[in-house]
């Protein structure tokens, strides 16, 4: 019975989210060791249905680096990176695209519809949704030079009507980040950067990005719960934030400033991550949100 009486409550808890989140878009950027584990995939599945079935609308961009690092090794091709980012020729593109769209995206799309979700995969080319052009990277050595990295993208412009269209249908749109250029090529886009970008384009309510760590630490190794903007900012100048987690970071913060309501950095290893993080009081990552407006400025 005490077991019964402490599902009640748990259920009790979440009630005031899902009232306050009801009709509202989640864009959740799916990536990391949750990819590869079998249970922690199913329990992300399950997890984006329940955001649907309670009235939340939920809009997936996944990854898939290590997949496509394991398919150019089984292929005998080396790969090369430049500040993280892999050198994407025109052999490489066709892995990746391989990869991205036929095999990680189908198995989401799977996975959600075995469970009772109504899932659609399309990729960032599909009518026009991601507008990319050529990125480069720096030379480390020489601050002024750039260096070809191939087709890696940034991106120009999101067209977000194929996925108001799948929504108003009521369908679960899950999103390969590949973006096309106005050249025709094909470009590779970082997964939390497409995810950041198409939760402004939507004005979404919030943007969640699964890692493989618990969330953002300060210098002591703690967890941050809720940081601002402007904390972001003092904590990448102190190096408190280094490495990959400046990306993802700094993700967030352009997001909430074109417009995105609230963005979440949470702990994929565990299951149900994103209903801990959503629907309970104490949640279990970092939650970065707008700084509170002063008095002076409100005036």
């Amino acid at each position: 019975m005490q077991k019964a009486i402490a599902k009640a409550k748990t259920l009790m808890e979440a009630l005031p989210y899902i009232r306050t989140f009801a009709n509202k878009t989640f864009v959740i950027k799916f990536g990391g060791h949750a990819m590869v584990d079998a249970a922690l995939s199913a329990s992300f599945a399950r997890d984006v249905i329940m955001l649907s079935l309670v009235g939340i609308r939920p809009v997936i961009v996944h990854g898939g680096g290590p997949q496509i690092g394991a398919m150019l090794e089984r292929l005998g091709v080396v790969s090369e990176f430049v500040d993280g980012l892999r050198v994407t020729d025109a052999a490489t593109i066709e892995v990746v695209e391989m990869v991205l769209v036929g095999t990680i995206n189908k198995e989401i799309v799977s996975q959600i519809n075995a469970n009772g979700g109504r899932a659609v995969g399309i990729s960032g080319k599909d009518a026009s949704l991601i507008v990319a052009r050529k990125k480069h990277a720096a030379d480390r050595n020489d601050p002024g030079k750039l260096i070809d990295i191939g087709q890696v993208g940034e991106v120009v412009s999101i067209n977000p009507g194929v996925i108001t269209t799948l929504d108003a249908n009521h369908f679960i749109p899950v999103i390969a980040p590949l973006g096309a250029g106005e050249d025709g090529e094909t470009y590779n886009i970082n997964a939390d950067t497409a995810a950041g970008e198409i939760a402004a384009a939507l004005k979404a309510e919030k943007l969640i990005l699964l890692t493989d760590v618990e969330g953002v630490k300060d210098g002591v190794g703690e967890l941050r719960s809720s940081l601002t903007g402007p904390d972001v900012r003092q904590m990448i100048a102190s190096g408190e934030i280094a490495g990959g987690m400046i990306p993802k970071v700094q993700c967030c913060c352009r997001a909430l400033e074109r417009g995105v309501s609230k963005a979440h950095i949470i702990d994929g290893r565990l299951e149900h991550a994103v209903l801990l993080e959503i629907f309970t009081d104490v949640g279990i990552g970092t939650q970065i949100m707008h700084a509170p407006v002063s008095d002076e400025v409100a005036l």
